[in-house]
């Protein structure tokens, strides 16, 4: 069963994952003109957010974070970005595991609300987002690497 650590997406394992990521998104993006963002530390800070490792048996096979942004509307919204697993590990439900993980801790810090975006082309990812609670929603960022945006309302402990 993997496991999750925190990193800094600038550490080594962190950046080494964010670079396949980004090499086999850019591979399989629709026209060749993806443009990849690599996070800073400081997007990731807890409490504002956290980068998450997922591990199993020493080796690194996927990431995840979520970060506080701004919203004139309301307080306490988080973004999840990076969500990746290695291609090896797919179909072993360690995706639902990632995005889990990344619940919980953002309820822990707070969190009202998440929203993400995606490509249209990552379908197992916008199913997996979709069975997890997330909503399709108006764009609300300027990604050009995005075509859909999600978003899924916490309820706040009793």
């Amino acid at each position: 069963m993997p496991t999750f650590r925190i990193a800094s997406p600038e550490d080594v394992d962190a950046h080494a994952v964010l670079v396949d990521y980004f090499t086999l998104r850019a591979a399989e993006f629709p026209g060749g003109s993806y443009t990849p963002a690599y996070p800073t530390a400081t997007a990731f800070l807890p409490p504002d957010g956290v980068f998450l490792l997922l591990e199993d048996e020493g080796a690194i096979f996927g990431c995840g974070g979520f970060r506080r942004i701004a919203s004139a509307d309301e307080a306490d919204v988080f973004e999840v970005k990076h969500v990746f697993l290695r291609p090896e590990t797919r179909g072993r439900g360690w995706g639902r595991l990632l995005l889990d993980e990344l619940e919980r801790r953002a309820r822990d810090v707070g969190a009202r609300a998440l929203v993400l975006d995606t490509h249209h082309t990552l379908e197992a990812a916008g199913h997996l987002y979709r069975r997890s609670g997330f909503a399709e929603i108006p764009r609300y960022n300027d990604n050009p690497n995005a075509t859909r945006w999600y978003r899924k309302d916490l309820e706040t402990p009793a």
